[in-house]
């Protein structure tokens, strides 16, 4: 049985026990959405009304151990169930902060005054846990039928600036637009009370959800909010490019174009999150080394030169190293794959960036992406066979037996900056394809030809 419908039947049997007590339990928010959009919801939420927080917990005692996740907020929880079980409630802000709300639980407000917190109409929509009927009090479904990300309050919407980015980020996974009114609200909005981890969150989704994930970079573009948490994204806008090579036009069409394409690998690589962050900051560097030249536009070495923007963007959304690890180490060989199969270079030297890479499924997705994700004079070549193939060579060449450090010492050497140079020798020598024994032998013979000849000179 699936999570969601263990939650589900929980869900049932908490709306019936509440039932018997005059209560009702509510669907809300993105799962009945979802469900109307005909999409699978991972994530189930009810709400509770007509039950005071006292009779609520006496029904939710007699489904197993409950959670109180914030009792003076009316949310609750079951141990071992993803269901968020929450009471109707009013909130109002008192500070700049996400958690600067002050929260008032009432059992008795209504399903419309109740929905009044919500965010969108697409997101206020109820459904009776046991009838299915549908509670829509500010006309959700019409606008979910015609794609429309409208506020469910002009007066409320303000109080919380994360509604900037989530307008953006269901506008690229359910591929939506945002509502005139609502999005000029969103461009009078400051969003830099956000904590990182919030922005990172809706930026996570809008990378890993979305079909067309280039529509959240655009949405926040027309609201004029790309500058305090993107502002490296924005100085791609207008970044000249080769005009054979990338007829679209600048680097944040190009960007965003290869964000397009990078969506179709998710679920193909080591990292889904690092190879499309790496779509988003791969040519940074245009923006800071692209110079024209004889009338010819070129950004020489911008691979490197955009390592130092890419770890501002990603260090002021994410303090997890692995991942800006990775991020950063596609940004820097994104250039190397295509360049490498148009020279159809020796297999030493595929080995050499394979070796260097620490995702090579990731970092061949993005390199096919960022062929793709370009408009040319001419029709662009397919590497993905080539480099595949290069790929596996590599790694049978890995999974081959080599020199380790105990064949050194058998051999005589000792543990120290000698004995480190030699296994980096020898792994060249492994990615070269030769074998164990004779890059064991070309070791010993080059180690010996050198202590004699240190003896001659002395």
């Amino acid at each position: 049985m699936r999570e969601a419908d263990g939650d589900r039947r929980l869900a049932e049997d908490l709306a019936e026990k509440c039932a018997a007590m005059r209560g009702r339990v509510y669907y809300v928010g993105g799962c009945v959405r979802d469900e109307l959009l005909g999409i699978e919801s991972k994530d189930v939420d009810v709400e509770v009304h007509g039950l005071t927080p006292e009779q609520l917990e006496t029904v939710l005692e007699g489904l197993g151990s409950f959670l109180t996740v914030g009792r003076s907020f009316g949310v609750y929880g079951i141990r071992g169930h993803d269901l968020d079980i929450a009471m109707p409630r009013k909130e109002k802000r008192t500070g700049r902060g996400h958690r600067d709300f002050s929260v008032d639980v009432d059992p008795f407000i209504g399903p419309e005054k109740a929905a009044m917190r919500r965010d969108f109409t697409v997101n206020a929509i109820m459904k009776d846990v046991l009838t299915g009927e549908l509670t829509d009090p500010f006309g959700g479904r019409k606008d979910l039928e015609n794609r429309v990300l409208r506020c469910v309050s002009a007066e409320t919407f303000p109080e919380d600036p994360l509604r900037v980015l989530r307008a953006a980020q269901l506008a690229a996974r359910f591929e939506m637009t945002v509502e005139p009114e609502t999005e000029e609200l969103c461009r009078r909005i400051s969003l830099d009370a956000l904590s990182p981890e919030r922005v990172m969150e809706e930026l996570r989704k809008a990378l890993l959800k979305a079909s067309k994930p280039s529509i959240f970079f655009r949405v926040l573009r027309r609201m004029d909010a790309l500058d305090c948490w993107f502002p490296e994204v924005r100085d791609l806008i207008g970044v000249p490019q080769r005009a054979d090579m990338h007829r679209e036009g600048d680097v944040w069409e190009h960007t965003l174009m290869v964000l397009e394409e990078a969506a179709a690998f998710r679920g193909r690589t080591e990292n889904d999150l690092a190879l499309m962050l790496a779509a988003v900051t791969h040519d940074m560097g245009k923006a800071v080394c692209t110079r024209t030249a004889g009338g010819i536009v070129h950004a020489y070495g911008h691979e490197t030169a955009g390592l130092a923007p890419a770890e501002r963007f990603l260090r002021r959304l994410t303090s997890e190293k692995q991942l800006i690890r990775l991020v950063l180490n596609l940004t820097e060989l994104h250039m190397k794959p295509n360049a490498e199969a148009a020279a159809q270079v020796p297999e030493k030297t595929t080995n050499r960036m394979f070796d260097r890479c620490l995702a090579p499924e990731a970092l061949l997705a993005l390199a096919a992406a960022d062929d793709r994700g370009r408009i040319a004079d001419g029709p662009v070549t397919d590497h993905g066979p080539f480099l595949r193939k290069r790929l596996e060579v590599y790694r049978e060449i890995m999974r081959r037996p080599h020199v380790k450090g105990e064949d050194l010492i058998r051999a005589g050497l000792t543990p120290g900056p000698a004995f480190t140079d030699a296994l980096a020798y020898a792994h060249r020598l492994q990615l070269a394809g030769i074998g164990r024994e004779e890059a064991l032998k070309q070791m010993l013979g080059h180690a010996g030809a050198g202590k004699a000849k240190g003896k001659t000179q002395t």
